[in-house]
């Protein structure tokens, strides 16, 4: 059973008992969402071995007609991924590499995993990503690739096209992640710096069949989206590449040998990545394991369990964290004078991806940002306590997993002499839930179906 690791000092920051109550609500149902969606879990309740008759979701492959069993893929939920695929396809697998954060702990039987840096790809990953291309390569007609993809997959699996260095395409990530672009646009910028991703993986397969079994943490489950679709087809194009570049006045400062990809792309000197209706594609079948919906229903649940009314926010977390933190206090003070959409006890569960755009000089990530954001939002609502957690346990460049807010934390910061909209200004959410000793502590969750935000009002 997940369990957050500093839950008990989180819970006795609350200054009374309905706060301490309310507290430990949010904690405990943002447990249950993360253990819901335990990869290992997830993967064995969608794949099957009867005889030599392999099922997954509603795909079934007879490995007797297969000569090799290869396994590829990467991200943070990899490491879970393949222990639980060779527990169930044990002596059937011939080989295999999933590239998986520094630090992963797993013992494997076949796989290698090979461990690279998130969110910065580097040389570790390019090593890795480039002897799965050789192995798709090798693959021939009769040979199966099972695929494991998870969310972080982008960074863990970098392929730069050989015009451009790994250094450029470090520094380009960055910006991006940094200017507020969502994860979709810079995953469109990073499928037309690769030799892997946005399907070129599958074209190299080919004509091997392809399984994929997917973790989605992209809200509604495109596949050309999650860890940018190495073995999907991929609808966007150079244009749109440019396009993002130019609308976060990025293309200018993006290193000359990247401009002229995109340039020759958009003028056709470079192929554009495989698009849906390429044959190539024929073989590939995909089964999506979890995603964020999974774990924002076991929130309910936990919730309503503890007997609170519980109100589900349909529309996905997006945009800027802080602007998202402002819609949910927004909604705190409409509950709390009108009990409309529900009434007190009130539990509200919300899920999604934010981004930050970075101007100042602090720490802090979008769950983080996005509870001081509400904290400075939340006044004339009483016992009410916001959580908000990035189900991989990893909230932007910091040891914290997200951040618990309350009613009473902008006077809690007052008497320790904090200015919370100065913090937020500086993009350091993390220096001011540190101070008062409310930053959530996970370490990697080993899963990941991006962000959940949950609410209670006693």
């Amino acid at each position: 059973m997940f369990k957050i690791r500093n839950k008990s000092c989180l819970v006795g920051n609350g200054e009374d008992f309905p706060e301490k109550k309310a507290r430990n609500l949010v904690l405990k149902s943002l447990e249950s969402a993360v253990d819901a969606v335990d990869p290992e879990r997830l993967l064995h309740s969608k794949v099957v071995l009867e005889g030599s008759c392999f099922k997954a979701g509603s795909h079934s492959f007879n490995l007797a007609k297969f000569k090799h069993i290869y396994v590829v893929g990467g991200g943070k939920a990899g490491a879970a991924m393949v222990h639980s695929l060779e527990e169930v396809l044990g002596e059937y697998l011939s080989a295999g590499i999933v590239n998986v954060p520094y630090g992963t702990k797993c013992k494997t039987l076949v796989t290698e995993l090979n461990e690279a840096n998130h969110p910065i790809p580097d040389q570790a990953g390019v090593n890795g990503t480039r002897r799965m291309l050789r192995l798709a390569k090798k693959a021939e007609r009769d040979d199966l690739i099972i695929c494991l993809i998870s969310g972080g997959g982008s960074s863990l699996m970098p392929l730069p096209i050989r015009s451009v260095s790994l250094r450029n395409k470090q520094v380009l990530v960055d910006a991006l992640l940094k200017s507020g672009a969502s994860i979709g646009e810079v995953n469109v910028v990073r499928k037309h710096l690769s030799s892997f991703k946005g399907g070129w993986l599958a074209k190299a397969a080919f004509p091997a069949s392809i399984l994929n079994i997917v973790l989605s943490d992209v809200i509604g489950d495109p596949l050309s989206a999650i860890a940018s679709g190495p073995t999907v087809a991929d609808p966007s194009t150079f244009g749109d590449a440019i396009a993002v570049l130019q609308k976060y006045k990025l293309w200018d400062e993006a290193p000359p040998s990247i401009r002229k990809v995109f340039s020759d792309g958009l003028t056709g000197l470079i192929e554009e990545t495989p698009k849906p209706g390429d044959p190539k594609f024929s073989k590939v079948r995909t089964v999506v394991i979890g995603n964020n919906q999974i774990a924002l229903l076991a929130a309910l649940q936990s919730f309503k369990a503890d007997r609170l009314n519980t109100f589900l926010v349909k529309k996905p977390l997006e945009g800027e964290a802080s602007m998202a933190g402002e819609k949910l206090a927004a909604l705190a003070r409409r509950i709390s004078r009108s009990e409309k959409p529900v009434c007190r006890p009130a539990a509200v569960v919300a899920g999604g991806e934010t981004v930050v755009r970075v101007f100042g000089r602090g720490r802090g990530g979008r769950n983080q940002e996005l509870a001081l954001a509400a904290a400075l939002a939340m006044g004339g609502v009483g016992d009410c306590v916001l959580a908000s957690l990035s189900t991989d346990g990893i909230d932007g460049p910091t040891d914290a997993a997200g951040a618990v807010v309350d009613d009473r934390t902008l006077n809690k910061a007052s008497r320790l002499g904090l200015n919370g909209e100065a913090f937020l200004v500086d993009n350091d959410s993390y220096g001011f839930h540190e101070r008062l000793g409310d930053l959530i502590k996970t370490g990697a969750t080993g899963t990941n179906v991006n962000d959940i935000t949950v609410m209670v009002l006693l």
